[in-house]
């Protein structure tokens, strides 16, 4: 602790050199030796302190920032990892150099912000910054391709902990943003240029951090761990989810759905079910649905508690059209004939049954090459979801 302390002591004191002598490049070498030593955390406790208890300007931190900054580049270049363009990991180091970018960008312009003394003056470079702050909010796929992908499958391997610290960071980046975006609606300029220039630079050092802890410690575990096989499957579902600043190389590589039914289980290419999970599953879900095949006969339906319309097993195997009263068979023709010919793929209708409001829809069923399969009947009482009102957010015991 003691160490500690005397680190970030003498931190404080280069920091206050540097701003009173002239030359200092022998001392912005010594602080870089301190820097190395120290944690992103640490750095900006010693900076926001010389800031509250000793009066140091924002403008004053800088030159302790730019050289941390500086270290945080050199590591991500030494972490250069050799992929092909078309890999995962090829993709997200992309995507990292484009959010460290525009990270940059948004600081740069915060710190020109910090030299102009009305919001008229700043308002061109407030322009500029939504369109940064548009740029930021678009690396949410970057994030969404790690939590959801590449993280399951780096914990498939065993290995959990790495995963869970990297999305406990995107949430703190996500954090930061919100802030960023909440400084537009501050009235006193004053406190608003301020506040935009540390969050900017807080953003920044923090994602420049955890870029090195990826570039360093998760993607090469992961490059370890994970085979050429998954990383085909990975490639595919971060094209599902799509990317935020450029497009990759296309994967010539068809992926392999896996479809079958073994051992009393259902195996899809999302997952696998016991025949009991997916009836009682079905049967659960807040809607009856009944799907009728490609010769307009009734194949299945869920046999929920309350169904809205009664079905009966009797009806299984028998046209859709001989399940609805005669009044009704030139629309359901009408609709099965539009899907078919993909002139539309669903239709709605709703209607007051007693002290329910119903809610109708009907979907067109398609394989991957655009082939009429079916189609899917979905049946709601939407009332209770028109009374709802606000937000809940609280998990209650009720």
């Amino acid at each position: 602790m003691s160490e500690l302390f005397n680190k970030k002591e003498y931190l404080k004191n280069l920091i206050k050199r540097i701003n009173s002598e002239k030359e200092n490049e022998k001392l912005k070498k010594e602080l870089q030796s301190v820097i190395k030593n120290l944690s992103a955390e640490e750095i900006a406790i010693v900076e926001q302190e010389l800031m509250d208890q000793e009066g140091v300007s924002i403008e004053q931190i800088q030159s302790v920032c730019d050289v941390h900054l500086g270290l945080f580049k050199e590591y991500i270049e030494q972490e250069k990892i050799d992929v092909e363009s078309w890999h995962p990991i090829y993709i997200l180091m992309k995507e990292h150099e484009y959010i460290i970018k525009t990270a940059e960008k948004i600081r740069d312009i915060a710190k020109q912000v910090l030299n102009k003394k009305t919001i008229q003056e700043a308002f061109p470079l407030f322009m500029k910054l939504n369109i940064h702050f548009d740029d930021l909010m678009a690396a949410e796929n970057y994030f969404l391709k790690e939590e959801n992908v590449l993280f399951p499958y780096i914990e498939k391997h065993g290995i959990t902990k790495p995963p869970a610290i990297m999305w406990k960071e995107h949430d703190q980046v996500r954090e930061f943003r919100k802030q960023l975006i909440k400084i537009k609606d501050k009235k006193n300029f004053e406190e608003a240029k301020k506040e935009l220039y540390n969050i900017s630079l807080a953003l920044l050092e923090f994602f420049m951090n955890h870029v090195h802890k990826e570039h360093s410690v998760l993607f090469p575990t992961a490059l370890k761990l994970i085979d050429d096989e998954e990383w085909i499957d990975i490639r595919h579902q971060f094209d599902e989810i799509g990317y935020c600043c450029f497009d990759p190389e296309p994967l010539n590589i068809e992926k392999k759905d896996v479809e079958e039914l073994t051992e009393g289980k259902v195996k899809l290419p999302s997952g696998e079910l016991t025949i009991e999970q997916l009836k009682c599953m079905l049967n659960t879900l807040p809607i009856d649905i009944t799907f009728v095949d490609e010769n307009d006969e009734v194949r299945y339906f869920s046999e929920t508690k309350d169904r809205i319309f009664v079905r009966s097993r009797a009806i299984i195997g028998r046209t859709v059209q001989n399940c609805h009263p005669s009044k009704s068979i030139d629309i359901v023709n009408k609709i099965l004939k539009d899907f078919k010919s993909g002139k539309r793929d669903h239709a709605d209708f709703w209607l007051k049954v007693g002290e329910k409001y119903v809610y109708i829809r009907y979907f067109a069923v398609r394989n991957e090459k655009g082939e009429y399969l079916g189609t899917l009947e979905v049946t709601q009482d939407i009332k209770p979801i028109q009374e709802i009102t606000g937000e809940k957010r609280i998990y209650d015991e009720n």
